[in-house]
């Protein structure tokens, strides 16, 4: 007999009940270290008082009016997220993969309106993830993404991971887009190296192809930049975010230009639940603390403490880790035993982490972990590799 809940998860044999900071509690009482975060989304830990005082006072206001009307709380969100990015508008969703599917629709509406509709490519690239849509597993394009679900949506083009001149190639009379992500997330943690995306900005404007970045897992404080491709000194045309905007409350939003968005006029796209009251209060409280510079900052020093530590992680212990890779507080650990292993021995010690492809696990601790928890993280870490 099928489970009430659709069974398409392999859940841990763990239940929380509470969570505060960077910590968790199991129904026995059991304390976790949690350094997924709920896969990068609890961005300032669990149960913030900031961000649970600003949910509470809006719902004591007012919980959802629809995109009928002006919400006062979604255009102050927008208004940050313009003032501190390349952005010149907005449009909220609830996730990541809404998002993709507007950056899908509005780079294609783009080069209709621009009285080219042939020009309906976006290429994307190996190990990659934009969320399990129709477009978001056809952007992906892997087998493991794709089978069974087809047909797929057309006018993808995949490239393998850094491959620069696959894409000078690829670029064509037809490409509408490019995208990618400045680290991916499931696809084990690779960052891709400033000299790329500068470069791939430069193929795009000689192209006239829009650049997309997804920032969905990457962005919002988590490399120690408000946006990871803030390190390479590019900008986009379009990006994805979701996850840590919203804190734990589901929200995201695609970000564009001015030009990047020109075709997505009145009718063209909508959403019932995108940039509720709700989670656009939680939204703005969370942009007001992590755009701000000094707790970037913070960011950055904690994650090369966290860094340092892990080194040493990986040197004590060889037959178990191979390397540390990854930027600001998204961290992997390339394992030499099994990830999935490592992961559950982790469980064993209190502390969680987050499997990814190319047999890594994710380090995604809260951006406002404190030094001690870094501390006491990488001795559970230790305490499992001694246990495999």
């Amino acid at each position: 007999m099928i489970a009430s809940i659709l069974p398409t998860y392999s859940r841990a044999p763990l239940t929380f009940v509470s969570g505060e900071g960077s910590w968790l509690t199991e129904a026995d009482g059991r304390r976790f270290l949690d350094l997924g975060a709920g896969i990068a989304v609890n961005a300032l830990g669990h149960a913030n008082p900031a961000l649970v005082d600003a949910l509470t006072t809006q719902a004591q206001s007012v919980w959802h009016l629809s995109n009928l009307y002006n919400i006062p709380a979604q255009q102050k969100l927008a208004d940050a997220l313009v003032d501190k990015t390349f952005a010149d508008t907005v449009f909220f969703t609830n996730s990541g993969t809404e998002a993709c599917e507007l950056a899908v629709k509005m780079a294609r509406k783009y080069w209709f309106d621009k009285g080219q509709p042939e020009r309906t490519d976006i290429i994307t690239f190996s190990g990659s993830f934009h969320g399990r849509s129709s477009a978001g597993i056809a952007a992906a394009g892997s087998e493991k993404m794709t089978k069974g679900f087809g047909p797929l949506l057309p006018g993808f083009v995949h490239l393998e991971f850094g491959d620069l001149m696959g894409l000078t190639d690829a670029l064509g009379e037809n490409t509408a887009a490019v995208v990618i992500e400045p680290v991916q997330g499931e696809g084990g943690i690779r960052p891709v190296p400033d000299g790329d995306l500068k470069a791939m900005r430069e193929l795009c404007d000689a192209n006239g192809a829009l650049l997309i970045l997804d920032e969905v897992q990457c962005g919002m404080g988590r490399t120690g930049k408000l946006f990871a491709h803030e390190w390479a000194g590019v900008t986009p045309d379009i990006m994805m975010v979701a996850k840590g905007i919203g804190g734990g409350f589901p929200l995201g939003a695609v970000l564009a230009t001015e030009n990047a968005a020109s075709g997505m006029t009145a009718g063209t796209h909508g959403s019932t639940y995108g940039g509720n009251p709700l989670a656009c209060a939680v939204g703005a409280k969370v942009m007001e603390i992590i755009a701000d510079d000094a707790f970037l900052a913070e960011v950055n020093r904690k994650a090369g403490l966290l860094r340092q530590k892990l080194e040493g992680l990986v040197s004590s212990h060889p037959d178990v880790f191979e390397a540390v890779r990854g930027s600001g507080l998204m961290l992997g650990l390339k394992c030499k035993a099994v990830n999935t292993e490592v992961v559950q021995a982790g469980y064993a010690q209190g502390v969680l982490t987050v499997p990814a492809a190319d047999n890594v696990i994710r380090l995604l601790p809260p951006l406002n972990i404190t030094d001690e928890d870094i501390t006491v993280a990488v001795e559970l870490l230790d305490a499992a590799a001694a246990q495999m």
